[in-house]
């Protein structure tokens, strides 16, 4: 498996689902070692770490998270020289009978050729969001610019180089191949999670105690803050939700827009808001096991439909979701289906207040609603049928 970002040094959704995949791959009999980024200034060991069975080889790399944009992307197009460096001495023919990329990042598809070339096996393309195009669709990225062309270039030998390319809706899946020409082999591959609830230990981090909130109901926002979501959104309806005493909004994260949230809760005077840095994989467990609404927003200019991770742990810990997304995204099609949340389209200020309003008015309807959301987790997003999924793709016809 090649990553940029895995456990236990990560706090992000990705980290921990990959972990997961390795987990169960290991668990249905496989031998799995992930390959990802280690930092340029700390000793790289030359044992392998072991975390539940799964082999981590880490390499020297540059930092990638939470930079500027220039240095970022300068540092992630180093990434696969550097990962290439460290594999090539450790990699001979028989070593690895299959390849799981996952993006972003869109850098790996070098890395990917020369071990396909090397073990003459298949690989696995888990494409999680249509990088640089969303970039494009906000005006990150200039469209028909130098670097727009310098990312599709990555972008297109990441392609290339997958035997099946796995995108997370049906709804994705047309884009993707309307977008590249219907030239590679694609499938549906949704996001996935563990079915198991996270465990609540004595020394557990109390959330309420800490931030003074005794029986508000706290809708919450954990993971990345940053132009995809589109965070003022977020911040309206906190605006909006001020008149309800008991309605607190708490935001655990990073990303490139915790200025602007903090800067609009200062100047909107809300009294109703928190943010918190990013917590541990753990942390993040309890945080979500003391919460009642688990809240998500996307951009409306996306042209593509993502799934957020997030809503994996929102659903393991049974919570009703409450969302606002772009435009014929399908995931409002499934969330409504199952009756597991309440997602309004994104610019559509007064529904997301009202459902918002909804949820806080009725425990009963929290209940209900989590309850559903458990269930969409257990049908849709089961972590053993994403990994089969992969294996029975990976072997040779």
């Amino acid at each position: 498996m090649l990553c940029d970002d895995y456990l236990p040094n990560s706090s992000r959704v990705g980290a921990k689902m990959l972990h997961q995949l390795a987990r169960e791959l290991v668990f249905q009999g496989h031998k799995v070692t992930v390959v990802t980024p280690g930092s340029i200034v700390e000793p790289i060991s030359s044992i392998p770490e072991i975390i539940d069975g799964v082999e981590l080889w880490r390499f020297k790399s540059q930092p990638i998270k939470d930079l500027g944009k220039f240095r970022r992307a300068i540092n992630e197009s180093l990434m696969p020289f550097y990962a290439w460096q460290f594999i090539k001495r450790r990699v001979k023919a028989e070593t690895f009978d299959g390849i799981i990329y996952y993006s972003p990042s869109i850098f790996f598809g070098p890395v990917v050729a020369k071990l396909k070339k090397l073990c003459n096996c298949r690989s696995f393309l888990v494409l999680r969001d249509f990088f640089p195009q969303w970039a494009v669709d906000i005006n990150l990225i200039k469209k028909g610019s130098l670097v727009e062309q310098y990312f599709r270039h990555f972008e297109t030998i990441s392609y290339r180089n997958a035997d099946m390319i796995g995108v997370m809706s049906p709804r994705n899946l047309e884009i993707f191949n309307q977008m590249t020409g219907y030239c590679y082999n694609t499938s549906v591959l949704r996001n996935w999670a563990s079915l198991t609830s996270h465990i609540v230990h004595k020394d557990a981090v109390n959330i309420r105690k800490n931030l003074g909130l005794k029986d508000e109901i706290i809708f919450f926002y954990g993971g990345n803050i940053g132009h995809a979501q589109d965070m003022k959104n977020l911040m309206r309806l906190v605006k909006r939700m001020q008149k309800f005493k008991k309605a607190h909004f708490l935001f655990v994260g990073q990303g490139d827009e915790v200025k602007l949230i903090n800067e609009l809760a200062a100047r909107w005077n809300l009294s109703n808001y928190s943010y918190l840095p990013s917590v541990t994989q753990h942390e993040y467990g309890d945080i979500l096991t003391q919460i009642d609404i688990g809240l998500f927003s996307l951009s409306a200019k996306h042209t593509s439909h993502n799934f957020p991770g997030k809503l994996l742990g929102y659903m393991v810990e049974s919570l009703p979701i409450l969302g606002s997304i772009n435009q014929d995204n399908d995931l409002i099609d499934l969330i409504h289906r199952y009756e597991a949340g309440y997602i309004s389209i994104n610019g559509d200020d007064e529904l997301f207040f009202d459902n918002a309003v909804k949820l806080y008015n009725s425990a009963e309807l929290r209940t209900k609603v989590g309850l559903n959301s458990n269930n969409l987790l257990n049908e849709q997003f089961d972590v053993s049928n994403t990994a089969s999924t992969i294996t029975k793709s990976l072997v040779k016809s």
